[in-house]
């Protein structure tokens, strides 16, 4: 095997094992720190050793075994006699202190870190940042990067967060089916935070608009989720709309670097494959809310939007687009969840249904809660255009565009303000 090769298989076996491997330490020694450094030893271990010794039959097994060893190693320098006993609990794969916690509603090591990692007690930013260190081993400067934040702010705020967890006691496991529903909530919000940053990335001139990698590892770490909770509608919705919106990417920046709104994107430049992939899954909640007799079986906010994004990608072309479906769906969103952001999204819809005045009144009405958001100035701005009032119009842009931080959508943005009689429709992506 060539050199590539194995840089290849390493690459992919740090994708595939190493949230598995820091799990099953971390079961194993009950600290985080000591679980990734063993994890990170073992990995650069068989940088050094595939390519001399080829890659092993069971790349987790090995890395697992060696880092295994490798928490022993260290465990044996440190020579303290509590460590000795740990060392031993360790060979035999027995925690030694505790009786067995019970089973949860999924007995899966990855799924126990991603729980952990998402906790309530802890901050919403550590959640993000502690995801994607401990489950899908992202370096600290690589989340730094994607949060626009400094590396030593990013290492203190993991940090904060592996110490939250030892200080609290947060347990390393499932929670029990009773309570499972609330906590998935949690987790499946700090994916599509991961997913979000990556869709429309924030940064200053020259940051990439889209950041392919946080996309590509929210839809890894969802379809982990979905494997281990396969009958989960709400993941399977979240799944759903990533893969939708996803599908969409390579479409949505222009080569020289401006948003491209959904109404004018290259639809024979999506990724049929994943819509095909996302439809079915749409399909598939569909059928079963259909068929459920018990009361709490309506499609929740991520099927919902998931179903969204499926009326948008069954169009041919825009002009296509079943706008009536697509406010039917936002109304049921809205009875599960009125706030502001929706109700804007729908105004959106509204103004290809019923016209831009008609969308606009309902807008204006979301000023005082969204005067700091930058797509709610966008949109105002885009339907005082096509009402013809200009003036009012460049304002608005002006200030969406003073609060955009995506390089893609301020470059969008000022050539729809300079522009403002040149034919396109917003962005509803």
């Amino acid at each position: 095997m060539s050199e590539v090769d194995v840089q290849a298989a390493i690459t992919r076996a740090h994708r595939a094992e190493w949230a598995r491997v820091v799990a099953i330490l971390t079961r194993r020694l009950g600290d985080f720190d000591r679980a990734e450094e063993a994890a990170a030893e073992a990995f650069a271990t068989a940088v050094e050793r595939w390519p001399t010794d080829g890659v092993p039959p069971s790349p987790g097994a090995w890395l697992t075994t060696t880092a295994g060893r490798k928490a022993i190693d260290r465990l044996r320098r440190e020579s303290r006699r509590d460590d000795r006993y740990r060392e031993a609990r360790l060979l035999s794969g027995d925690d030694g202190d505790t009786p067995p916690e019970p089973i949860g509603a999924v007995d899966d090591v990855r799924l126990r870190l991603i729980f952990t990692c998402c906790h309530p007690a802890l901050a919403p930013e550590a959640r993000v940042a502690l995801t994607l260190r401990m489950v899908g081993g992202l370096t600290v400067p690589e989340i730094a990067r994607a949060f626009l934040v400094r590396e030593t702010t990013m290492g203190a705020r993991i940090t904060r967060a592996k110490s939250k967890i030892a200080t609290a006691r947060i347990p390393y496991r499932v929670p029990a089916a009773a309570d499972l529903p609330a906590r998935v909530g949690g987790v499946l919000a700090v994916l599509y935070l991961v997913f979000n940053e990556g869709y429309l990335a924030s940064g200053p001139p020259g940051t990439d608009p889209v950041r392919a990698d946080l996309t590509a590892e929210a839809i890894r770490l969802t379809r982990l989720l979905r494997a281990l909770l396969p009958d989960d509608g709400e993941v399977a919705g979240l799944l759903a709309l990533m893969l939708l919106i996803e599908a969409r990417r390579t479409a949505r920046v222009s080569s020289d670097g401006v948003l491209v709104p959904l109404g004018e994107q290259d639809r024979g430049a999506w990724d049929t494959a994943l819509i095909a992939e996302g439809h079915r899954l749409v399909r598939e909640r569909l059928a079963a809310v259909a068929a459920a007799t018990t009361a709490g079986s309506a499609p929740g906010r991520y099927q919902i939007l998931a179903a969204i994004n499926a009326v948008h990608t069954s169009a041919r072309d825009a002009d296509d687009t079943d706008w009536s479906q697509i406010i039917a769906l936002y109304d049921q969103l809205i009875r599960l969840d009125p706030a502001p952001i929706i109700v804007l999204n729908r105004s959106i819809a509204v103004a290809e249904l019923d016209g831009p005045e008609v969308a606009l009144a309902a807008v204006d009405r979301l000023a005082a809660p969204l005067s700091t958001y930058h797509a709610y100035h966008a949109t105002r701005a885009d339907l005082l255009r096509r009402l013809g009032r200009d003036q009012q119009a460049r304002a608005a842009y002006d200030r969406a565009l003073a609060l955009s931080t995506n390089t893609a959508e301020t470059a969008y943005l000022t050539r729809r303000r300079d522009h403002p009689r040149a034919t396109v429709r917003p962005d509803h992506g």
